[in-house]
């Protein structure tokens, strides 16, 4: 196994990976403008190619291990990430709308093969104790696309155009192919998923549990940020410049929870990290529910950027704990919950927002926490039970 200076390049180059996912995946909500107008599309219709994307990810992040279960890691890696540029790349001269669809399709199942077998990987690498670490510095490419990427994606799109942009954003994730290819060990492929192995993964106890967790997390999360721009304008009377500078505040303060993550989980383990972040959530809404109607309020809204990244690690960590013969495999059931967990919370923020306004909003994001908080528990208990089962069963021999 690498020592910590030896995985470090090849935990950067997936992270630079995750990077280049998260941008391609959010960029177009940076483009809408240019987008629409030369395609001559309504902003709804550009909004879409988001949800296009999160719902193949969903669909096709299971699928991908059982489909390529025949390659090693490091191939599926590359594979994964070619088919995220070659996407990315055709998308910038996409020639209409329809198009364009069909290239946010491919590089979504490009991301649907690399994302979970990066956190892996990034698992795999590095012994057991750095795992937290590990992932936390993989999965923070994707949090640094929100402060970084999107906001660049944005920029490049006002000043040059989206087409450029679009082809910059692939040739980031060309970069990133190079230095996977080069930097990432062959990592061996342990035993290969089946649909048998979907359903023992999901036999295992706190599985179920655990996964049903981080797609309600993520639906609560995503039924205030889903709608951000809109929630903040209406909820603080926000300018525009005011939702682009709190929206990057709001993706450092989620770099900052990502980064600290680690540190928080060796200290509490990684059931309490899951349990703090869901609390820190929850304190966050419903201080937006009390929240002054004027810019003061936007401080709120950065608040709970922290808890909303300090989830991620942990929760990847538990999952691995739990399926260690199949880490590629529980990873990517989670990727699948976590798209469609960001698809059900914007579905039902933009869904509510037209009709009760911003208000109210944060008010829902907790009803739907409170579901996660009560599968956060049921995973907690079960494992626990597991454990318990675990250790009686085992034979003591007496010397």
């Amino acid at each position: 196994m690498p020592s910590r200076n030896s995985a470090l390049p090849a935990l950067l180059s997936l992270s630079l990976g995750y990077f280049s996912l998260g941008t391609i995946s959010l960029a177009v909500v940076g483009l809408n403008g240019p987008i629409g107008d030369d395609l001559h599309v309504e902003p709804a219709s550009v909004g879409i190619l988001v949800t296009v994307f999160a719902l193949t990810f969903a669909v096709f992040a299971p699928s991908a291990p059982i489909l390529l279960r025949r390659w090693n890691r490091k191939r599926v890696l590359l594979v994964g990430i070619g088919l995220l540029t070659v996407g990315a790349a055709l998308g910038a001269v996409a020639p209409n709308y329809g198009f364009l669809t069909a290239t946010r399709v491919l590089a979504a199942m490009g991301a649907a093969v690399f994302g979970p077998g990066a956190s892996a990987a990034g698992a795999l690498i590095v012994p057991t104790e750095r795992r937290q670490r590990a992932l936390a510095t993989v999965f923070g490419g994707m949090t640094a696309a929100a402060v970084l990427g999107v906001p660049l994606a944005s920029f490049l799109g006002g000043s040059l155009g989206w087409r450029p942009a679009l082809l910059g954003v692939a040739v980031l994730s060309a970069i990133a192919f190079v230095t996977v290819f080069v930097f990432v060990p062959e990592i061996p492929t342990g035993e290969p998923p089946t649909v048998q192995a979907y359903r023992g993964a999901l036999r295992t106890p706190a599985t179920v549990a655990t996964v049903s967790t981080t797609l309600l997390f993520m639906a609560a999360q995503f039924t205030v940020y889903g709608i951000a721009g809109a929630y903040l304008k209406d909820r603080f009377d926000a300018s525009s410049g005011l939702i682009s500078v709190t929206l990057l505040a709001f993706g450092v303060i989620g770099v900052a929870g990502n980064a600290s993550a680690p540190r928080i989980a060796e200290r509490l383990g990684g059931e309490r990290t899951v349990g703090l972040a869901v609390i820190g959530l929850a304190l966050g809404f419903a201080l937006l529910l009390v929240a002054p109607h004027s810019t003061a309020g936007l401080v709120f809204f950065a608040f709970w950027a922290f808890f909303s990244q300090l989830y991620q690690a942990p929760q990847q960590a538990r999952l691995v704990e739990l399926v260690p013969l199949q880490p590629g495999l529980i990873l990517a059931l989670n990727a699948a919950a976590l798209y469609l967990g960001m698809s059900l919370g914007s579905f039902i923020g933009s869904s509510l927002l037209p009709g009760v306004g911003a208000g109210p909003i944060p008010a829902a994001a907790l009803g739907v926490l409170v579901l996660a908080a009560l599968a956060h528990l049921l995973s907690v208990r079960q494992a626990s039970a597991a454990k318990v089962a675990e250790q009686s069963a085992t034979p003591v021999h007496i010397s």
